[in-house]
């Protein structure tokens, strides 16, 4: 027995699983046989690899960083589909992408297409005035779209479709063969079952990372377990933002050197301490200076009076003296992800600085200028194992004065 439909939309990296394009959202809408919705489920995937143009799909690299991978995801995937009609608006490029999710994992599948329903070819018949997209169709069955690009609003939306033109048709089904193909195919008996974790889940279950710190007895924090934690965080900051995996990272760090919140509070005013030593060297606080000891000591979670104390304290000897990082002429830096205006202008910016753009993370590069600071991409994942400092194109705007 057919259990009805499952209407399924994909964002992905990019438009070719063959080369190497991942899906990064599955957004699937159960109706019965009718088209009456009865359930939906959608999840973020970790492609493992960068996200390609997050301008259309919206999906930022923090997004992705508690999602599960497909494998981790396929069982209940391929729960939601066995026993129905799978639907698409495109259905063809939907299923590619699912073939090669399968193939990846070794468990080949055969082709959505061959006994599914498309939404976008089926137009031809329902809305034969309509454009191809998936837009353009709903405003002409004036089903609302908004959010697209969203894998579970797009497969709201084709789900509305598939309703109009069974509507249109009832009561015969104008797919007896679609439904007489599905109870025939066999899907493969795969485990995963990881939670599925849909958009700003993530970054609603992130603390600030401090509330991820041990509370610890106060201990004097001595040199040698202080100096990596704020060469670390000078790191961090270098763009005024702390991202996922920064956080991560100073949280690991700071347990391996066995700190504690009452260190790690006191680390921070020495650290905004050195700032505001910096920013006295020429006997006068400017206002961007300020602005800055301002913006850090909010990244720090420490109080409003800090910045004041911080600037007393740096007409003084600092307790601890926290490195600072800077680029020097001949350092390589490298480039990664979508940027305005284009890599290549970036590069020669950074050229006619003194600096000297590299094509790939090696131990001898100093910075990664990310498009996306969590960015998955290889050239971030060398530069987080190597310890280079990875900040935006606005931070390094700045860097360059």
């Amino acid at each position: 027995m057919v259990a009805g439909y499952a209407v399924i939309d994909v964002e992905t990296t990019g438009l070719r699983p063959s080369w190497h394009d991942r899906i990064i959202e599955i957004g699937i809408v159960h109706t019965d046989t009718a088209g009456r919705v009865t359930g939906e489920w959608s999840t973020l995937v970790n492609p493992e690899r960068d996200l390609g143009p997050q301008r259309i799909h919206g999906i930022s690299a923090a997004d992705i960083r508690h999602a599960p991978t497909f494998k981790e995801v396929v069982g209940t995937l391929i729960g939601l589909l066995r026993d129905r009609v799978p639907v698409a608006h495109n259905l063809r490029f939907d299923s590619d992408f699912l073939q090669h999710e399968f193939a990846r994992i070794g468990t080949p599948i055969s082709p959505l297409h061959d006994f599914g329903v498309c939404t976008m070819t089926q137009a031809r018949q329902f809305l034969p005035n309509a454009p191809r997209n998936l837009a353009g169709c709903c405003a002409m069955a004036d089903i609302p779209l908004d959010g697209h690009h969203d894998a579970l609003i797009d497969a709201r939306a084709a789900a509305r479709l598939l309703r109009h033109y069974l509507d249109l048709t009832s009561p015969s089904c104008p797919w007896p063969a679609a439904l007489s193909a599905t109870t025939s195919v066999a899907w493969p008996a795969l485990e995963g079952n990881a939670a599925w974790v849909s958009r700003g889940a993530s970054a609603k279950r992130e603390n600030h990372f401090l509330s991820r710190i041990l509370d610890r007895v106060p201990q004097a924090a001595q040199p040698v377990r202080a100096e990596p934690y704020l060469a670390l965080l000078d790191q961090v900051l270098l763009d005024h933002h702390i991202s996922g995996a920064e956080a991560d990272a100073l949280v690991e760090l700071a347990a391996s050197l066995e700190l504690g919140r009452a260190d790690l509070e006191r680390l921070h005013c020495d650290y905004l301490a050195a700032i505001g030593r910096a920013a006295l060297a020429d006997g006068i606080v400017t206002d961007a200076e300020r602005r800055e000891l301002e913006l850090v000591a909010a990244l720090l979670h420490l109080p409003s009076t800090a910045v004041e104390q911080a600037l007393a304290e740096g007409a003084k000897t600092a307790s601890t003296s926290a490195p600072r990082f800077a680029l020097h002429p001949g350092d390589h830096v490298v480039f990664t992800g979508e940027m305005d205006d284009g890599r290549e202008i970036w590069e020669e910016r950074a050229r006619q600085a003194g600096y000297l753009p590299h094509p790939n993370v090696t131990k001898k590069v100093r910075l990664l200028v990310a498009s996306d600071p969590d960015s998955l991409s290889g050239k971030a994942r060398k530069a987080r194992a190597y310890g280079v400092p990875i900040i935006t194109p606005d931070a390094f705007a700045r860097m360059l004065g």
